[in-house]
């Protein structure tokens, strides 16, 4: 039997110099206290970006610039499957970050991911921008 498919979620890597932003996860939901990063569900008849801002907002209610989108992840999970679509992003002026929905946030940079658990979707979205990283593609 094949798990149900939650249909496409939106993250954002929030770039601050040389760091991003990472969330934590709440203890009462699913990957309770993983790191991740901010952003979820598209809504039907929702565009990727229209549903990257209003996550953001709900979540930590900031506005953000899109930089660019990268390559989706398609993953399957023991109860459902999804397709992750990362975009890097920058914020709009000077806000003040809140974690309205989530226990703790960091802004790390991409040497410090192994010190942190991530939900198996992320660790491609990781992979991908730490090469482009690496190649001199991204601003960390």
């Amino acid at each position: 039997m094949t798990q149900p498919h939650i249909g496409k979620v939106v993250c954002a890597i929030i770039e601050r110099g040389t760091r991003f932003l990472v969330a934590r996860r709440p203890r009462h939901t699913s990957f309770a206290l993983k790191w991740e990063f901010p952003g979820g569900k598209v809504d039907p008849g929702e565009s990727e970006e229209s549903a990257l801002h209003r996550e953001l907002m709900e979540e930590l209610g900031i506005r953000v610039y899109i930089i660019e989108r990268l390559s989706p992840v398609m993953h399957a999970y023991p109860d459902f499957s999804l397709e992750l679509v990362p975009f890097r992003c920058g914020l709009m002026a000077k806000q003040e970050i809140q974690a309205l929905e989530h226990v703790d946030l960091r802004w790390i940079g991409i040497d410090e991911v192994h010190d942190f658990s991530f939900p198996d979707a992320d660790i491609p979205v990781l992979e991908e921008y730490r090469k482009m990283l690496t190649s001199g593609g991204g601003h960390c």
